[in-house]
């Protein structure tokens, strides 16, 4: 639970919220009360960072017709309101940057439907770098060459928005099949031109959008990138792969690389307690960068040995986070963890009263454990 700096940035400890898609906004792409109740409370229960689910920085790029987006200027209103809630409590309010690509304009993730949304339904085209389909899904247009070229420039300026909103930081979406995770794998990258080909060809993309997203944030700003380390399927993305990316974006100065598996196509996955810290652990070592954990961590001990371990710098909580938010407080009180409770900034948070349970804000103290 001690604190973690990543360029000029202090996390107060080094449990952090996961993104987790939310499903919750209007045609808009506006982020709601739903989503500043989701966020503040997940800040108030002692996460070091907050990230924002997956928010789409063009349209066409949700993943439904129900998700946020940042691709114009109404949106930086909307999210300042969650930034300012989710700081004022000591966390880092983060948001992860996303085109879904070919998995775009679908059905969202409880009670709608399966697959891809047609267009009487309020659904659009989807796009990618070749015109296969992800199984069960309407194939996409391949991107022409001036498309491709877009898309890091998409990302910018979605970035500028992003900083404007109040965030101090973004993570670039890389994994889960979507977009720059399809441009990446042999196995819906097909393309011969300048974005395919070998592994440097296929990461073209990605590296073109973490130049592109580094030369807007400013230098005490952190860049996340999250990828999926593995496609879990023959001919795809390895571990080893991924590892050699993670050297290249380390280069572009990219700082953590937050470590997840699959997506891509439908796979059999070993799912398990910690499935996926062993590539977040060899991508570490072998790239020399920070990573983040994230898969089926769920108690405070599991989190406490993976960091303790070096096997990464910070643990991401999903699901378990989606029922206590108040998860964070939860380890500390379960670890003993005395460690100041700091905000963003490296001071101490504001929040906290004099001999009150480490980290709990003084309007609960009296339900603390």
């Amino acid at each position: 639970m001690s604190p973690l700096t990543l360029r000029g940035t202090t996390f107060r400890n080094r449990v952090w919220l996961a993104p987790m898609c939310q499903y919750s906004a209007g045609p808009d792409g506006l982020p709601t009360d739903w989503h500043l109740a989701h966020l503040g409370a997940r800040a108030v229960g002692g996460f070091g960072l907050v990230m924002a689910e997956a928010t789409a920085i063009v349209p066409e790029g949700r993943i439904s017709p129900q998700d946020v987006g940042i691709w114009g200027d109404e949106h930086v209103a909307a999210w300042r309101r969650v930034t300012d809630l989710v700081r004022s409590r000591g966390a880092v309010a983060g948001v992860q940057l996303a085109h879904a690509g070919r998995k775009a304009s679908t059905y969202r993730g409880f009670g709608d439907g399966h697959g891809t949304v047609p267009a009487e339904e309020g659904g659009w085209e989807t796009v990618g770098p070749s015109d296969l389909a992800f199984a069960g899904y309407a194939a996409p247009q391949a991107m022409t060459d001036e498309q491709v070229r877009a898309v890091p420039g998409q990302f910018a300026a979605a970035t500028r928005r992003a900083l404007d909103a109040g965030f101090d930081l973004v993570e670039v979406h890389a994994a889960h099949g979507y977009l720059l995770h399809q441009f990446l794998s042999p196995l819906s990258n097909l393309r011969t031109d300048a974005w395919g080909g070998d592994l440097a060809g296929r990461a073209r993309l990605l590296l073109d959008t973490v130049d592109a997203v580094r030369a807007v944030l400013p230098e005490t700003s952190p860049l996340l990138v999250r990828v999926s380390a593995t496609d879990w399927t023959d001919g795809g993305l390895t571990v080893e792969d991924i590892a050699q990316v993670s050297v290249w974006l380390r280069e572009h100065g990219v700082d953590l690389v937050d470590v997840s598996t699959g997506g891509n196509v439908h796979a059999t996955i070993p799912v398990g307690p910690g499935y996926q810290v062993h590539a977040a652990r060899e991508i570490r070592a072998t790239a020399g960068i920070a990573t983040s954990a994230v898969g089926m961590i769920t108690t405070a001990e599991q989190a406490e040995q993976v960091l303790a371990a070096g096997d990464a710098d910070a643990v991401m909580i999903g699901r378990p986070a989606l029922f206590d938010p108040h998860w964070a407080l939860r380890a500390a009180h379960t670890l003993d963890d005395k460690t100041p409770v700091l905000d963003h900034a490296g001071d101490p948070a504001a929040s906290i009263l004099p001999g009150q349970p480490t980290g709990w804000p003084a309007q609960y103290a009296r339900g603390s454990w």
